[in-house]
């Protein structure tokens, strides 16, 4: 993701928290499977450096972990945070892993409850 706006859009979709980082995901609605990711740091974090180090290890990890387990059609945004600095790469690993899946079952909730309210609330007998 390169547009501010994306950042933006994704910032109104659902937000997971995790001692590292955190996720930001949200549905594009377009008809598009394909699976974005955004990456900030801010200066709160640290210098150049450390912000360039924490952008390339999320990097990595989206390599890694979002073709098999981000949302298809939604855009991903990882927000490093000051505590991810000097955590364990693992550590982040399982985080985003959990992550992603507490987003997932939120969206498939969210999901059910949209054809729930479409068919009126009334289940077919």
């Amino acid at each position: 993701m390169t547009r501010r706006a994306d950042y933006l859009a994704a910032n109104r979709g659902q937000r997971q928290t995790t001692p590292g980082f955190i996720l930001l995901v949200r549905d594009r609605r377009d008809g598009d499977s394909a699976v974005r990711l955004g990456i900030t740091v801010s200066k709160k974090v640290g210098g150049a450096v450390v912000r360039n180090r924490m952008k390339r290890r999320f990097r990595v990890l989206g390599r890694e972990l979002l073709a098999a387990h981000a949302l298809p059609g939604a855009d991903h945004v990882l927000i490093g945070r000051r505590e991810g600095v000097e955590r364990d790469f693992d550590a982040l690993r399982t985080e985003l892993l959990d992550a992603l899946a507490r987003a997932a079952k939120k969206a498939a909730k969210g999901k059910a409850r949209d054809e729930s309210a479409r068919d009126g609330g009334v289940k077919p007998v």
